[in-house]
């Protein structure tokens, strides 16, 4: 991870989306006419016809991608954020690997715990500032949390994280 706070989501072994989610770390959009061929070609592996150019929010693309890399099924209509609260369990604490929905305005974002401090969670997500890193998103945002249904047992370093309250703080995942 380029961001030195995080440096310990390299050395963790599973959630299994945490260890694909960080493999696309720095991933960014092409701001203008040219799009980045990475995140298309998420698009084009998920079967996603109406994603037609990086322009379009792609946080829920990302966590598809991911998801799907991980061994899950995605969720239905994967790039509108909120479809995430159908995701796996319902929680009501985040832990990590855990899907994560917010609303901002005009519409929603979805990205996946790596950790909290007092009032942010430390979310690793898609389209924050155009690429893929992590960011603290205000807790009282948050609409959802969903945890995988995992097919054997959880594994046993899912848990709460408390990190420092240092980081980018986003406002607007748009």
């Amino acid at each position: 991870m380029k961001q030195k706070q995080y440096n310990y989501l390299e050395k963790e072994l599973s959630p299994k989306v945490i260890v694909e989610a960080i493999k696309f770390d720095g991933v960014q959009e092409i701001v203008g006419a040219q799009n980045n061929p990475v995140i298309m070609g998420w698009a084009k592996e998920l079967g996603l016809k109406e994603y037609i150019n990086d322009e379009i929010p792609w946080c829920g693309l990302f966590v598809a991608k991911v998801v799907k890399d991980a061994g899950f099924t995605p969720v239905e209509k994967p790039l509108w954020a909120a479809n995430w609260a159908k995701f796996g369990t319902k929680q009501t604490q985040a832990m990590l690997g855990d899907i994560l929905v917010f609303t901002r305005p005009g519409g929603n974002h979805v990205g996946f715990y790596v950790g909290e401090d007092s009032l942010y969670y430390h979310v690793l997500g898609g389209n924050q500032s155009n690429k893929v890193n992590v960011v603290r998103i205000q807790k009282s945002r948050c609409t959802a949390i969903r945890r995988c249904n995992w097919k054997i047992s959880q594994p046993a370093n899912i848990r709460k994280i408390q990190l420092s309250p240092t980081g980018e703080i986003s406002t607007n995942e748009a």
